[in-house]
């Protein structure tokens, strides 16, 4: 039931916008109504249909956009509705596609003659040697090396390497190995008394590079050589006596009183050769007597020792070492040696090893 004596106070600016509202509805009903009218003696189109709506709204009508304000309640009796009023059917205005699309000129029509293939004509041409590539300058990795025979059986072993200079290497030949180092030039030269009549040396370095070289020592069969050799700071000598010298004779031959090498040519003494640089570290050592056996000025006997002094480097310790024996140009004869070396209390002492090497029988040639 609704109270018809409720009033309620509308301000004047929502009844402005409640009456604008009312006025666009009228407004967009009038103007589909008039849309709506067909042209005289057009014909209406059955496939679409559209119709027109002319809607009359109470004076009271409700306006959505005031949902916060409560409005007069009427009766329900004064209500009304909207009609539809004056339906009619008109139809689209579809536009008529053109007769026929637009279609591209034709090019015009021209004689195309047959082509014909014509041979290029081929000359010999002659063919540009590239450049050669020019090696940047700099010094050779390669090891030179060279030997030469000189007298009393002796070869002078060359070594040319100079991007190697200071290094250490070691030779060997028949069995002997020496250690030696180049020099600031990357050079040295060794004087090697030969052990065989067809001598092979070769150069070995820490790197691993190698170098050999032979020679032909036809002199060899004059002489008979005596060798000991060692590694590291054994404290050995080799020492030779010449027909019944003793010691500080003048016929005691040994590292500090080598001989001459020009008397041993002459038959009349022989001589000594110390091998490798005892500065290095656990160096390769060898000393080497020569006697010209072949070529003797005069008869007797060369007695040969190996003495061992017992030093603060080597006492107390056991040492090693290897004789090689060669008489003129026969086999080599090769024995080791195994020294137990006294306590360091017996400093400046030697030990003499008679045994270890043969002694020399000379008869005058």
């Amino acid at each position: 039931m609704v109270d018809r004596g409720v009033n309620v106070m509308i301000g004047p600016r929502r009844i402005l916008t409640a009456g604008g509202t009312f006025a666009c509805a009228l407004g967009i009903g009038f103007i589909m109504q008039n849309m709506a009218t067909p042209p005289e003696g057009a014909v209406p189109d059955n496939s679409t249909q559209i119709a027109s709506l002319t809607a009359t709204a109470p004076d009271n009508a409700w306006d959505p956009l005031q949902d916060t304000v409560a409005v007069a309640v009427q009766d329900t009796q004064h209500q009304t509705s909207p009609k539809l009023t004056d339906v009619r059917y008109t139809s689209a205005m579809i536009p008529a596609p053109p007769k026929s699309a637009p279609q591209p000129e034709r090019l015009p029509s021209m004689s195309v003659d047959r082509a014909v293939a014509v041979p290029a004509s081929l000359t010999d041409q002659p063919i540009a040697v590239p450049p050669q590539d020019v090696p940047a300058p700099g010094f050779s990795c390669d090891i030179e090396m060279t030997a030469n025979v000189q007298a009393a059986a002796m070869v002078e072993v060359s070594l040319n390497a100079p991007c190697m200079a200071h290094e250490r290497f070691t030779l060997h030949h028949n069995g002997m190995m020496i250690s030696e180092i180049l020099d600031d030039d990357g050079q040295s030269r060794i004087k090697v008394p030969a052990l065989s009549s067809d001598a092979v040396f070769m150069a070995s370095f820490v790197n691993g590079k190698a170098a050999m070289i032979s020679a032909k020592v036809n002199t060899l069969e004059y002489y008979d050589r005596a060798v000991i050799q060692w590694q590291g700071e054994s404290g050995l000598h080799l020492h030779a006596f010449e027909f019944g010298a003793d010691y500080d004779d003048a016929g005691h031959i040994w590292a500090k009183t080598k001989g001459d090498l020009k008397q041993a040519v002459g038959g009349k003494g022989g001589f000594m050769v110390r091998l490798g640089v005892d500065s290095l570290a656990a160096a390769y050592m060898a000393e080497v007597y020569t006697f010209p056996t072949g070529v003797a000025q005069k008869s007797g006997n060369v007695a040969l020792t190996v003495e061992a002094e017992v030093t603060q480097a080597n006492c107390g310790r056991d040492i090693t070492a290897q004789s090689l024996e060669v008489a003129g140009a026969g086999p080599l004869r090769v024995r080791d040696l195994e020294l137990a070396v006294p306590a360091c209390d017996a400093t400046g002492d030697f030990l003499v090893l008679k045994n270890m090497l043969n002694d020399l029988k000379i008869a005058q040639k």
